[in-house]
């Protein structure tokens, strides 16, 4: 992508040495969630030739095929097969409406405001205008966005961006602001920040910030434009994580480098929460975000998992052990599908809600549903101050670390690690149940060692993949325990080999996909010496 990008670069006119003025300026590295990986669905995306309007977006626009149709109406053309571009090409309108009627005042916010008026989905914007040289405007709606504030000291300053006197903070110093949607893109710069919430509107003019707060009313006679937004007063935060962390160190990249973190990881998971000392009463499992909500939960009329993808496959794992020590009844959800259903919440629910960013778009809708029904809701994390972690009544942090590979792996086996301790908290009480209580936690504490014998075996997973390079299908089967470690293995081979395959549980292998297996395809079957493995040991031979 980045080489087609800059083939057309090379073939421009385009200066790369030369020196601007500007302020402000905006890019973006995005999945393609609409059209081929290409530079004409690659951002920013523009209002047309003029570039009048440029937007970055993190998120995906539900109407946007509703609004195309009606801008092509009025005479704009599209390039790109994004969601994105109908968002400048609206802006565009907008301003050009608001002229055309005898407004030639209207502010960038008020534009940025009347286009968000009109779009449906999750998404975090930045937009970027020529009629407004200087000033960016961002703002979200059930996507991350963070805002990060950097002081210059006299002697960093060297570019004339920072001359004007505009830019400088109270203590005479200068300042850069940054706006992303991830805390990996600022850590390097800054450690202050400010999570924006959603409606609000963030804008950088001159090197002064002001934050609206979006609401759909009208303004006098009707005009949207007209209306007044009210303004929100904020505090920064501190983020709790190191430029090293960022870092890929001695491995190839990311998901390879926290692969191997797991030990370490898993240890800070359960380091001050997992406590085993010289007696069986020293074997225990202290979780301070949920001890004034255990008992409530203990008497729930079932717990119920909220999750997407990865998180939904860890609490599923999960699911086996707290059934077995809580003799709560635990079910299932896909936050998107309890959505579209509509599922059934009650108030004497405990509703657990797992998410590494803690700002899964479809989760946080959830949430939402879910409070609206008066559930106990818990928040299950990876990121200090992320919606979830704000929005639940308790929950637990996982510390697993920062993690930037798009495919989870650390966060996931320490999610798996939380909610067996949340098991274990909730069925703390059961007198019954202190032997088996007992041996899960000396099996945790076993666990990162466990791992780094796992870890050991990587030349031989290399060997292994090798073997299935040219395979178009993979199936995994998994039983028990292990149907969510087939569910997980699966995804990881869709997400980072681009290759068909389908986690099975392994009950069902009569019921259809035995109709799928041949000499040629090949499996994966999950097989540990558990209560499944007879079971299990049976499809290998097959």
């Amino acid at each position: 992508m980045v080489v087609l990008v800059l083939s057309e670069v090379a073939v421009t006119e385009l200066n790369l040495e030369e020196s601007f003025t500007t302020h402000a300026g905006i890019a973006h590295t995005r999945w393609a969630t609409h059209g081929v990986p290409a530079p004409r669905n690659s951002h920013p995306q523009t209002s047309g030739s003029g570039n009048d309007f440029l937007v970055v977006h993190n998120g995906v626009i539900t109407n946007y095929e509703v609004l195309k149709e009606t801008l092509v109406r009025h005479g704009f053309t599209f390039e790109s097969e994004t969601d994105t571009e109908v968002i400048p090409k609206l802006a565009k309108f907008v301003f050009d409406k608001a002229n055309e009627e005898g407004d030639q005042t209207v502010a960038f916010n008020q534009v940025v405001l009347e286009v968000m008026r009109h779009l449906e989905g999750a998404y975090a914007l930045i937009f970027k205008s020529r009629h407004y040289p200087n000033e960016l405007i961002a703002c979200k709606r059930g996507s991350p966005l963070l805002l990060g504030v950097k002081e210059l000291n006299d002697d960093v300053c060297n570019g004339s961006a920072f001359h004007d006197a505009k830019f400088l903070s109270k203590n005479g110093n200068p300042k850069e602001l940054f706006l992303s949607s991830d805390a990996n893109a600022i850590i390097e710069h800054t450690k202050k920040v400010l999570v924006i919430e959603d409606g609000e509107v963030v804008h950088l003019k001159e090197g002064g910030v002001s934050i609206l707060k979006f609401n759909n009313d009208k303004g006098r006679n009707g005009d949207s434009l007209s209306a007044r937004p009210a303004s929100v007063q904020r505090a920064l935060s501190i983020l709790e994580m190191e430029v090293e962390q960022i870092n890929k160190g001695k491995y190839k990249h990311y998901m390879q480098k926290e692969i191997h973190e797991q030990p370490e990881s898993l240890t800070t998971t359960m380091r001050g929460r997992l406590l085993r000392g010289g007696s069986c009463k020293a074997k225990t499992v202290l979780l301070g975000g949920l001890k004034d909500h255990l008992k409530t939960i203990r008497r729930s009329r079932r717990i119920v998992f909220i999750g997407c993808g990865t998180s939904y496959n860890a609490a599923l794992a999960a699911r086996p052990i707290l059934e077995e020590l809580s003799g709560v009844p635990v079910t299932m959800e896909i936050a998107s599908d309890l959505l579209d259903r509509q599922g059934p919440i009650y108030r004497e629910d405990t509703a657990v809600f797992v998410s590494q960013s803690g700002e899964t778009a479809d989760t946080l809708l959830a949430l939402e549903y879910t409070l609206e029904n008066g559930a106990l809701c818990v928040g299950i994390t990876n990121t200090v101050g992320s919606v979830i972690a704000r929005n639940t009544h308790c929950g637990v942090h996982i510390n697993a670390g920062c993690e930037i590979g798009v495919a989870s792996t650390k966060a996931y086996t320490s999610q798996i690690v939380v909610m067996a301790m949340l098991a274990l908290a909730i069925g703390g009480d059961t007198i019954s149940k202190q032997e088996r209580r007992e041996a899960i936690i000396d099996g945790l504490f076993d666990l990162p060692n466990k791992i780094r014998e796992v870890l050991k075996l990587d030349q031989e997973m290399k060997d292994l993949a090798k073997l299935l390079i040219a395979e178009q299908s993979l199936l995994v089967f998994g039983r028990g325990y292990n149907y969510a470690t087939a569910l997980e293995g699966a995804l990881k081979v869709k997400e980072v080999a681009l290759m068909h395959s389908e986690g099975i549980l392994a009950g069902e292998m009569k019921h259809g996909p035995l109709a799928l297996v041949d000499e040629n395809l090949p499996i994966v079957v999950i097989a540990t010496h558990d209560a499944c493995f007879s079971y299990l040991r049976i499809i290998s031979l097959c």
